[in-house]
C-alpha cells in the first residue's frame, strides 16, 4: 500500500458514549488531556452530550503521571459501566523498560482483563502492550509502536499483529502507534459520531495537530521513536550531513566503530542494510518538507545536499513509488 493504512470500523454505539481515560503511574497524560478536550469541544460543537468522559484508575485518587504531573482518578475502573476505555502510552526507551512497566502495572492489567466484553478497549503507543497483556487483543488485528514488534509477536502470538499499519479499529478494540496515536482514534470516533465537517472545524479552531499520515516507507523513522542510542546518534548525523557527503565509513568513524559492527547493529535493530536505512532516513527528510512546506523540489534538493533534483526524484520514487509531486498531493498538510 502506498499510504499508511488506517482501518475505520467503529460500530454503532449509544447516543451518549461513556469513555474511561485510564491513568496509571508514569503514563503520558498529554494524549488523554487532548483527547478529552476534543470530545468536550465536540459536545459544544454539536450542542449535545455525545461523549461523557471520566478519569479512571485501579483506585480513586491522585495518580502521578510522567514528568511529575498529577491527575485525579474520579472512579475505579470497575465502578463504572463504560462503553470504552482509552489506555495511553508510558515513557520507555527499551523493551526491558516496557516489560517492567507491564509488571509494575499488573493490577491495572488485571482490571482491564476483567472489564466486560461490551466495553471497547482502545490503546496507543506503548499502552498497547498493557491491552495485550490483559488479553484484550487476543484474536484481533492490532498494531503498535514499531520497536515493540518483536516482543509483541513473541509474547502475544494470539494477536494478528500488522505493524505496517498506523491505526487499526475493530468492533471491540482500537490500536495506534506513536505518541500521537490518540489522534487517529479521536478522528475516527468524531467522524462517526459528529461529522467530518465538524471534525475539520475542531482541528482548525483548537490548538491540536491534525493527524499526520506518511508513507509506509517512512513509518517509525522519527528520531524520538528510536529506542537505541546508536540509532539515535546515527539519525542525528544523517539529518545534519548533506546527502552526497554521507558514507557508511563516515558514519562508522563518527560513531567510533567499524563498518562491520555498525552494519550488524543496524541490521539487528531495523532489519535493513546500513546504506538502505540511511537513504531512507534522508528521504524521510524530503518527505517531511514536502508535507509541511511549499518549498520547491529544487530548494529541498539544495537544502538537504542531494547532487541534483533528478537524482533526488529517482531515489524518492524508488523508495515510495511516488514522485515528490504525487507525494505532496497525497500527504500535504497545507
Amino acid at each position: 500500500m502506498a499510504a499508511s493504512a488506517t482501518i475505520h470500523s467503529f460500530p454503532a454505539m449509544p447516543s451518549t458514549l461513556r469513555i474511561g481515560l485510564t491513568l496509571f503511574p508514569n503514563c503520558m497524560p498529554a494524549g488523554l488531556l487532548a483527547f478529552n478536550d476534543l470530545l468536550h469541544a465536540a459536545n459544544r460543537r454539536s450542542g449535545a452530550a455525545l461523549f461523557e468522559t471520566h478519569y479512571v484508575s485501579t483506585q480513586r485518587g491522585t495518580v502521578e503521571c510522567a514528568h511529575g504531573l498529577k491527575l485525579s482518578a474520579s472512579h475505579c475502573i470497575c465502578e463504572l459501566t463504560l462503553d470504552a476505555i482509552l489506555i495511553p502510552g508510558f515513557w520507555a526507551e527499551s523493551v526491558s523498560q516496557a516489560e517492567a512497566a507491564v509488571i509494575a502495572n499488573r493490577e491495572l492489567v488485571r482490571a482491564i482483563a476483567r472489564i466486560g466484553k461490551d466495553c471497547k478497549v482502545w490503546s496507543y503507543c506503548t499502552g498497547v502492550i498493557l491491552a495485550a497483556a490483559a488479553g484484550r487483543l487476543a484474536g484481533e488485528e492490532a498494531t503498535a509502536t514499531w520497536w515493540l514488534a518483536d516482543t509483541l509477536l513473541k509474547r502475544y502470538s494470539g494477536t494478528r499483529w500488522q505493524m505496517e499499519k498506523h491505526c487499526i479499529f475493530n468492533e471491540r478494540t482500537a490500536t495506534a502507534s506513536g505518541v500521537n496515536g490518540y489522534l487517529p482514534i479521536a478522528q475516527a470516533l468524531l467522524e462517526t459520531h459528529v461529522s467530518q465537517t465538524a471534525l475539520h472545524d475542531l482541528i482548525r479552531l483548537m490548538v491540536l495537530p491534525r493527524p499526520t499520515q506518511t508513507h509506509d516507507a517512512f513509518q517509525s523513522l522519527s528520531l524520538i521513536e528510536q529506542p537505541g542510542e546508536i540509532l539515535r546518534r546515527m539519525h542525528t548525523l544523517v539529518h545534519s550531513l548533506p546527502a552526497e557527503q554521507i558514507t557508511v565509513q563516515k558514519l562508522a568513524d563518527a560513531l567510533r566503530m567499524s563498518q562491520r559492527t555498525l552494519a550488524r547493529k543496524v541490521k539487528a535493530e531495523t532489519g535493513l542494510a546500513t546504506a538502505t536505512y540511511v537513504r531512507r532516513i534522508k528521504l524521510s527528510q524530503v518527505g517531511e518538507r514536502l508535507v509541511l512546506t511549499s518549498a520547491s523540489i529544487q530548494s529541498i534538493c539544495e537544502e538537504l545536499g542531494f547532487s541534483s533534483d533528478s537524482n533526488l526524484r529517482r531515489m524518492f520514487r524508488g523508495v515510495t513509488g511516488l514522485t515528490p509531486t504525487e507525494y505532496r498531493q497525497r500527504f500535504a498538510r497545507f
